[in-house]
């Protein structure tokens, strides 16, 4: 029997839950945002459209297309480090399983332990508690959660990542395709309007 020449491994988008999908992307079209040689594993890398930053990354689960945003205070995660499919956020040391969507260790600034049990922010984890200052920032501190990640379908196509980017209410993103659309609708439109003022006019 032949050897078997070993091949690279099959690049393959992660298999997130459901109901961790960002919202708008049920049916936004998918974007190419990056060649797949451009994220080989256990690389992470950011992507933008418009005021939406997006973090990439190559995990042994798959490729994973997720906010670039701590879900804690929003530093971006693709400046964090990377350890097989868990990021640890550079801001406040919290550490999120990306092929799960759960939170490994809370953020341990603002007045939350590394468990996620709350203390007042004066007081080092571990210690006897001291009281926080009275006012809004004890009031917000107290009150502070982390929210769950979000994930955005994708797709490789012909070695691209592919992104179903959602278009935010006021945001203006358009293809080539759409922009020559318009362009054509509004050239017909002056178009129009110039024949009928010549026909009024004679």
């Amino acid at each position: 029997m032949p050897e078997m020449s070993q091949t690279a491994p099959t690049l393959r988008a992660l298999d997130y839950r459901r109901e961790l999908q960002a919202p708008g992307t049920k049916h936004a079209p998918y974007e190419a945002v990056l060649r797949v040689a451009e994220l080989p594993p256990g690389a992470m890398r950011r992507v933008t459209r418009g005021d939406l930053d997006i973090l990439l990354a190559n995990t042994p689960a798959g490729i994973v297309a997720t906010d670039d945003r701590c879900p804690h205070m929003s530093a971006p995660l693709s400046v964090g480090d990377l350890d097989e499919c868990v990021v640890a956020c550079p801001l406040h040391e919290g550490r999120f399983d990306l092929a799960a969507g759960e939170i490994v260790q809370m953020p341990t600034t603002g007045g939350l332990d590394p468990d996620g049990r709350y203390h007042p922010v004066w007081t080092a984890s571990g210690h006897e508690p001291k009281s926080d200052v009275p006012g809004r920032k004890a009031e917000a501190r107290r009150f502070t959660r982390v929210r769950r990640l979000r994930y955005y379908p994708l797709r490789i196509r012909d070695g691209r990542i592919e992104i179903a980017v959602p278009v935010l209410p006021g945001a203006k993103r358009s293809s080539m395709r759409e922009t020559a659309e318009r362009v054509a609708r509004d050239r017909r439109a002056r178009v129009a309007k110039g024949r009928r003022t010549s026909f009024s006019s004679g």
